[in-house]
């Protein structure tokens, strides 16, 4: 978890510092570019960069663990995607005014959308589950302009402090709340429940803590919380998901069904298995790169059971 400055070395701070004005430096060139140039071009990048820094081998393995099935040139081609599609997400979060402005006439569909519509004239609260999948703040945009009501997000505070203010304030300019990982954050964002609001909450991440459940077909340490929420303050909770359309740059956003209330374990493998059939549609567009199912305490994928 990230830390506080005083908790960090002058090493640790002296080596932030540097990657942050790196980074810094990098995105404030990149915003020279055109919209859509910078877009790709950073999706270029990092499909350049994944097979030097690990990530390559990290789909590799994952996609070993879940799909053996997969082809060599099926595994190719999601292996420069997975990395193309990160790049252009992270560019999209630090382009907030373009990337708002492209997103919140972006196409609404599913069976979900009429539920999302019925629990707003109802005055229910609502709990929006998506995942690192196309771009989930596309869907943030969109929902925002299409019902006329702010959508809260839970967010993970970034570990190098000298980057972290300008992460977050990328995050506030395509809407607020912002509810940061945490008691604090939690307790805001349960408040906001209480007041029937709209969040949103990415949740297709190992969680400690966890319950072993099944994604892919193997064991994913996943937390129930987001279920438990719902249950507890009768909340809709709709999964939703941004697809990349084919020109790298628009989104159709895709509501799906209610999950039914029923209690939380079987509620979130709903969730987990709702993620994983949108994910086979377009495999490149999920972030291979996780330790999704890593293990802990027992639980999980084991070490020698990798790839």
């Amino acid at each position: 978890m990230p830390v506080e400055k005083s908790e960090l070395s002058r090493g640790e701070l002296r080596k932030y510092y540097v990657t942050g004005l790196f980074l810094k430096g990098v995105i404030g060139v990149m915003r020279w570019l055109p919209y859509e140039r910078r877009v790709a071009t950073m999706g270029a990048i990092a499909r350049g960069l994944a097979p030097l820094v690990g990530f390559t081998k990290r789909v590799r393995s994952n996609l070993k663990l879940t799909c053996p099935d997969l082809s060599e040139d099926e595994i190719k081609r999601i292996c420069r995607a997975v990395p193309d599609n990160a790049g252009r997400a992270i560019m999209e979060h630090f382009s907030p005014e373009g990337f708002s402005e492209r997103q919140r006439n972006a196409n609404i569909s599913g069976p979900g959308l009429a539920a999302f519509d019925a629990a707003l004239a109802e005055g229910r609260p609502v709990m929006m589950i998506t995942a690192h999948f196309g771009h989930y703040l596309a869907a943030r945009i969109a929902l925002q302009a299409h019902s006329g009501q702010p959508i809260g997000c839970l967010y993970r505070r970034m570990a190098n402090p000298y980057f972290n203010d300008m992460y977050v304030d990328a995050f506030y300019k395509t809407g607020a709340p912002m509810f940061e990982q945490g008691r604090r954050g939690m307790v805001e964002m349960v408040r906001s429940l209480k007041k029937s609001g709209i969040i949103a909450i990415v949740s297709d991440l190992h969680a400690h803590g966890g319950e072993e459940l099944m994604f892919f077909g193997k064991p994913a340490v996943t937390s129930v919380l987001n279920a438990e929420l719902a249950m507890k303050y009768n909340a809709v909770l709709i999964p939703c998901y941004a697809v990349r359309q084919p020109n790298g740059i628009d989104f159709e956003i895709v509501l799906h069904d209610p999950v039914p209330h029923t209690d939380p374990k079987t509620m979130t493998q709903f969730t987990n298995d709702d993620l994983e059939a949108v994910v086979r549609q377009h495999m490149g567009q999920w972030f291979w790169i996780h330790r999704r199912w890593k293990a802990w305490n027992g639980l999980g994928v084991q070490p020698e059971d990798m790839p």
